[in-house]
């Protein structure tokens, strides 16, 4: 049996309309992205070394997000390596399936993950989730349609929900 040790974790900072990421990668992978002042963020020295922001995948990460914010990406396409539970993983790849502009509540995403009594489970797992923005935890809103938690501040949520709502009714406007 080969044991294969994975690299050790690093890390930098880039600047945002939403406050300054930490930008995590691990074996070459994206494995975080955290706001300043995040709810579920790892200690400090969980995040590695300082990064060459220049090297993959931060060149990449920064580059999409940058593309994000300026609203012309809807749809990130990084390599992702995002440490949790399996049940968090599949929570989490279901986030990637809401499509841009739009929200679902805890319980559609629950119920489309083939456990419609799990909304609970379902909201911590969201809430856990390693990386935001390019894993879109933020378009999970409350059933009554309120902006329920968000581990960047519910400010930051209604800021990406703004932006991608303004970008899509753009879209929806253009000629087909």
């Amino acid at each position: 049996m080969t044991i294969t040790a994975l690299a050790a974790p690093a890390h930098v900072t880039i600047s945002s309309p939403v406050g300054p990421l930490t930008l995590v990668a691990v074996d070459g992978h994206l494995a975080g992205v955290y706001m300043d002042a995040h709810r579920h963020a790892p200690a400090a020295a969980a995040l590695g070394a300082p990064g060459d922001p220049a090297a993959a995948p931060f060149a990449a990460a920064a580059r999409q997000l940058g593309a994000y914010f300026a609203g012309e990406l809807t749809r990130f396409d990084l390599p992702l390596q995002p440490a949790g539970t399996p049940f968090q993983q599949r929570v989490w790849l279901g986030l990637r399936a809401i499509g841009y502009g739009q929200t679902v509540s805890y319980g559609q995403l629950a119920a489309s993950l083939g456990a419609p009594a799990a909304s609970r489970a379902v909201g911590l797992a969201n809430g856990r989730n390693p990386l935001s923005i390019v894993v879109p935890c933020h378009r999970v809103i409350g059933t009554d349609g309120s902006l329920t938690g968000y581990g960047g501040g519910i400010a930051r949520k209604r800021f990406l929900l703004d932006l991608e709502r303004r970008v899509s009714a753009r879209q929806d406007a253009l000629p087909r």
